[in-house]
């Protein structure tokens, strides 16, 4: 028996070896799955968070670990001779990160981070110091002799940590108080101390964190002499049991959550004098049921501005503050029939004017106010909208902003940064056209750190002089052959633009063909949409490395912002107001129908792909009878608005008691009868902004309809797929999934 099983294992292994030598070796230029998940990021060295010192002279930047791309360290630069340096070395610090606190990991989920290490610093404002939260503790780094000193000790977290402003005070909030700590004596002093069950001081509750793009909840004036802090009692808000379920169990969390049409948090707004210990409240109206949208003090540190929305958001008032009494006055209001957005352009002058933005042209633009609220003039104006202002300089009265402009125009695809003045001159670019800038000025706006990307080149960042100049490097992210993208840049395709015409708006859409495309043949689609509100997805920029995965699997890529997506006109985005899930659907189809009269392309074999309102998306669209899709694949997706919060589904849909007839027809269930192609279901068990409510409906119905469908649920994830082992395990599952239904298997079962 021995000698017959040795024959057959000498006979197997013969076999075995004849097989690899009839294998073919696998092209090494052909991007994996296997390596878009892997250390290093095929992005390169890209520099994250960058910022320069409030004199410009040193740039601080966080930069992914090369041998873990999921922790960040902090980087620093000259702006003038000398290299790059590690300020913070996160893994030296903290070896073994440890558990961060619920608090911790949900302000985290909010502000989308996703790694771990260094993810967020702050300089104080005489550039002396960078304060830097690692894991639960706090420390700071000084500029002077780089050297790296630690503040806290506890076993609690200290979160959203800041250096005042003249760089005499750390404060943090520690178990729902804030608390400052004296850096000459080091000396804590708590400042509140009753914070505790749904009492919570100086932390942006969850609607502002998650929808209003507001991630703190206290402000330092100028001369450290008061802080305006917020007093949140959740005490109010409905708690929704979910189970948050991970790979060792499952715990019911009774989690204060806001739904549309249901009462918020109560907020309201104290202002501290530091040295005399001493609070005022401030008077935010009578009216309890507002959001607290923005705070910024005068230069001086005498008035405090306070931006209140009406709980329709259809009404924004700014409040002029004695930071002394609390006593409040309107200064000035904006409003809008539909809603009116809040933005991070409010600029507080020297001379006691400000600047402040406003859609009521149609467009959003910048204004100069005087001290009292008047208004003094536009700063800005055009067919086009102002993304965000940059800077001004008060020496030569420049203002920077940056815009999707050319001529005066809107050119959605690009972005540049301009200058004007603050009388409204005529914008000069600064920055050169043909990809997309995103900018980062100093306090002065005498210089500021570009980050550029096109698609040819990867995301860099330069630091440049105020008129554009280039000064040097921060992270230039070369594309030559040891950048970790290089191997696979002959088969990288470059996508083409285009538009198309839907009820006079014009939208823009991407294209992207597989490599050895040939015209003459017929190709599966894959149309990548997310379609909700948002910056949109459309632009001149490097394509993430996922996209050439498609691409080789022999997919035609396909994206289109519809009516409602980009920051756009007013009447663009307004489109949706009431009746998400309708406008978006009509443009998508009629990019279906774009698609199908292409002579290349398969009309039989498109898919849908997205997440989150990509995700609703795909399921609006997959019910669409008129779409014909053959695969659907969303993943966490809102199914039911009247389960989504406040602020976002309010803004866009009212409440589901105002707006019944708009409610119903974007519910996914009713539609499910419709479903015309495979179903891809993805949802994350542990999901406290999407809910898992909204897949598990869809689950029951589709299994009382005895309807087939794909599943998959990732245990202890949140609102998205983290971690490069399960993105890889998420985009086999997608690349499977999609041969089966759309691609080379598709056809053949």
């Amino acid at each position: 028996m021995r000698t017959v099983l040795l024959a057959s294992t000498l006979l197997l292994a013969a076999g075995s070896a004849m097989a690899q030598s009839r294998t073919p070796i696998p092209d090494p230029s052909i991007l994996t799955p296997e390596r878009v998940f892997a250390n290093p990021s095929l992005a390169g060295p890209v520099a994250q968070g960058v910022s320069l010192s409030p004199d410009g002279q040193l740039v601080a930047f966080l930069r992914a670990r090369e041998d873990d791309v999921s922790v960040l360290d902090l980087w620093a630069a000259p702006t003038g001779a000398g290299e790059p340096f590690k300020l913070i070395d996160a893994r030296a610090l903290v070896p073994d990160a440890g558990e961060l606190s619920e608090a911790e990991k949900a302000r985290r989920e909010r502000m989308r981070i996703s790694q771990r290490g260094v993810v967020e610093y702050s300089w104080d404002e005489q550039g002396r110091f960078i304060l830097a939260p690692l894991e639960g503790d706090i420390y700071l780094a000084s500029r002077a002799d780089q050297s790296v000193r630690r503040l806290t000790t506890t076993s609690a977290d200290e979160i959203d940590a800041k250096v005042s402003p003249k760089g005499n005070f750390v404060s943090y909030v520690r178990d729902q108080d804030l608390v400052i700590q004296d850096l000459a004596t080091n000396t804590e002093t708590p400042i509140t101390t009753d914070g505790d069950g749904l009492i919570t001081w100086a932390t942006a509750e969850f609607i502002a964190q998650e929808e209003m793009d507001r991630d703190t909840g206290y402000w330092w004036s100028p001369d450290e002499t008061y802080i305006a802090l917020q007093r949140t009692d959740e005490s109010t808000v409905d708690i929704v049991p979910r189970l948050d379920i991970s790979g060792g169990g499952a715990r019911t969390v009774e989690q204060r959550y806001p739904r549309a049409g249901r009462p918020n948090a109560v907020v309201e707004l104290y202002v501290q004098d530091r040295a005399a210990g001493t609070r005022v409240k401030v008077d935010l109206g009578a009216n309890a049921d507002i959001y607290l949208a923005r705070v910024n003090w005068s230069q001086d540190g005498k008035t405090l501005y306070v931006q209140r929305q009406s709980r329709d958001q259809k009404t924004l008032d700014l409040l002029s503050v004695d930071p002394a009494t609390g006593a409040s006055t309107v200064i000035a209001t904006q409003m809008s029939t539909a809603w009116v957005p809040l933005t991070n352009d409010f600029k507080a002058l020297k001379d006691g004017t400000f600047i402040w933005s406003s859609e009521e042209s149609g467009w959003r633009h910048l204004y100069r106010y005087a001290r009292h609220g008047r208004r003094m003039g536009a700063i800005t104006s055009g067919q086009f909208p102002v993304k965000g202002l940059n800077g001004v300089n008060e020496a030569t009265e420049e203002v920077f902003f940056t815009a999707s402009m050319k001529d005066g125009q809107e050119q959605p695809i690009e972005q540049q940064m301009f200058r004007t003045t603050l009388d409204g001159g005529t914008p000069v670019a600064v920055t050169p056209a043909g990809g997309w800038w995103g900018v980062s000025m100093n306090r002065t706006a005498t210089a500021y750190v570009g980050n550029y990307t096109d698609l040819e080149t990867p995301p860099q960042s330069g630091l440049y002089q105020a008129d554009g100049t280039f000064v040097r490097w921060i992270e230039q992210n070369r594309l030559d052959e040891r950048h970790p993208m290089f191997p696979y840049l002959a088969r990288r395709q470059t996508p083409t633009f285009g538009t198309l015409q839907s009820h006079g708006e014009t939208l823009v859409w991407q294209m992207t063909t597989p490599p050895g495309f040939d015209p003459s043949k017929t190709y599966p689609v894959v149309m990548q949409v997310y379609g909700g509100p948002s910056g949109g997805g459309v632009k001149v920029g490097w394509q993430p490395a996922t996209n050439q995965l498609l691409t080789e699997a022999g997919y035609i890529v396909f994206r289109l912002d519809n009516r409602g997506e980009g920051d756009r006109s007013a009447a663009f985005k307004q489109a949706l107001y009431l009746k998400m899930g309708q406008p978006e659907v009509a443009d998508q189809l009629l990019a279906a129908d774009y698609l199908r009269s292409l002579p290349y392309v398969d009309k039989d074999r498109i898919a849908v792909m997205g997440w989150s309102y990509g995700g609703f998306m795909g399921l609006m669209m997959g019910t669409e009878p008129k779409m014909g899709l053959a695969a659907i694949l969303a993943g966490a997706p809102p199914t039911e608005w009247s389960l989504y919060d406040t602020h976002y589904t309010e803004r866009f849909m009212s409440t589901p008691e105002a707006n019944v007839e708009g409610y119903a027809a974007s519910d996914v269930i009713p539609r499910l009868p419709n479903l015309t192609g495979r179903l891809l279901l993805m949802h994350g068990m542990a999901d406290d902004n999407v809910i898992l409510e909204n897949s598990t409906r869809v689950i029951d119905a589709l299994q009382a309809r005895s309807t087939p469908f794909e599943l998959m649920l990732w245990p202890g994830q949140r609102h998205g797929v983290r971690g490069n082992e399960r993105q890889l395990a998420q985009w086999r599952i997608y690349l499977d999934f999609l041969d089966r239904t759309i691609g080379t298997r598709s056809h053949t079962q």
